[in-house]
């Protein structure tokens, strides 16, 4: 093991009909599902979609950083 790290981030797109958060959640874990070492996101945009006045679906643009396996 080396005493250093190198890093990638990779975009995603949560969505979620409740919150924010569960959208936060919901990119997360599909991405950790396929990709290795995920250690930490950046929230770059939030946005949502309103019908009749009301929010309907919140979306999150994340960049979520994970590590290069054995660096």
């Amino acid at each position: 093991m080396s005493n250093h790290h190198v890093y990638k981030k990779v975009e995603v797109v949560g969505s979620s009909t409740s919150s924010i958060e569960e959208a936060i959640q919901h990119a997360i874990a599909e991405t950790s599902k396929s990709v290795k070492n995920v250690e930490w996101f950046e929230v770059q945009e939030t946005r949502g979609h309103i019908v009749d006045g009301k929010v309907a679906h919140y979306q999150v643009v994340l960049k979520i950083g994970f590590r290069i396996e054995n660096s």
